[in-house]
């Protein structure tokens, strides 16, 4: 494969950002038929920011987010990113595990003891609306909690850098607007380089400072939209209709 040209990021991104210059990456489908995810994908995110990424499904955005925090090596082109820590699609978060203990795995992991990781978490529970949930098993938490559990979990791991893959995506309406502005309100709190990847153009407006549009496989960027409007943001703002119509057009659909 060509090696794709590449470009260096700046210094200001890399204190705690991501850039992402010339990326590829083919995968072997069955029979070892190649399937082309990525081609020259080029990017940066400043330190602090949060870039929302809309695209079709298979176009490559989970695979941009596990590039970034280092889980898959692109074939072409350069990733840098500050340390990055990814919260999935589904919680994960394991049944016979206490909300508390699940949230401090991060802390465990880095070889935190038990009591010293859950009096770090504890605070946290209060400040996300958990409190009196810390001894509650996953099987008891609505859906909104689960994923509240799931976003302390990867934000105690103590990276500067969230990779968010979809995680509003299994919640119903109500949960996920509801959710949508208690993220908005916790990263204007606890300020991180946020990369969230979701199929909802509307969500990826009401969260995202930028909004970058890929097109089909293989993905590439075919916009890089930014979003220089106050929070909160409301959804019937004509601001915000705008920017969903300029997203939906860039995916190629008629609003």
């Amino acid at each position: 494969m060509i090696q794709a040209p590449t470009r260096e990021p700046s210094e200001q991104t890399m204190e705690a950002g991501i850039a992402l210059a010339g990326v590829s990456r083919t995968f072997r489908g069955r029979g070892g038929s190649a399937v082309e995810a990525l081609r020259d994908v080029s990017f940066e995110v400043a330190a602090g920011q949060i870039v929302s990424i809309v695209g079709p499904s298979g176009c490559g955005k989970t695979t941009l987010l596990e590039l970034i925090c280092g889980l898959q090596r692109p074939d072409a082109g350069n990733v840098r990113s500050a340390p990055a820590a990814l919260m999935p699609q589904r919680d994960l978060l394991l049944p016979w595990l206490s909300a508390l203990d699940n949230a401090t795995l991060a802390l465990r992991v880095r070889g935190v003891a038990r009591n010293d990781a859950r009096q770090q978490a504890r605070p946290w529970f209060a400040r996300f609306g958990l409190e009196g949930f810390e001894l509650t098993r996953p099987a008891q938490l609505s859906g909104g909690m689960r994923q509240r559990v799931s976003f302390l979990r990867s934000l105690l791991a103590g990276k500067p850098v969230l990779a968010l893959d979809e995680p509003f995506a299994a919640l119903d309406a109500i949960t996920r607007a509801e959710m949508q502005a208690w993220l908005a309100q916790t990263l204007a709190s606890e300020p991180r380089t946020v990369v969230l990847v979701t199929h909802d153009v509307e969500e990826a407006v009401m969260i995202g400072d930028r909004v970058l549009v890929m097109s089909a496989r293989p993905g590439q960027i075919v916009a890089d939209l930014e979003v220089p409007l106050a929070r909160p943001r409301h959804r019937t703002d004509p601001a915000v209709v705008e920017l969903r119509g300029q997203a939906l057009r860039a995916l190629g659909v008629r609003s």
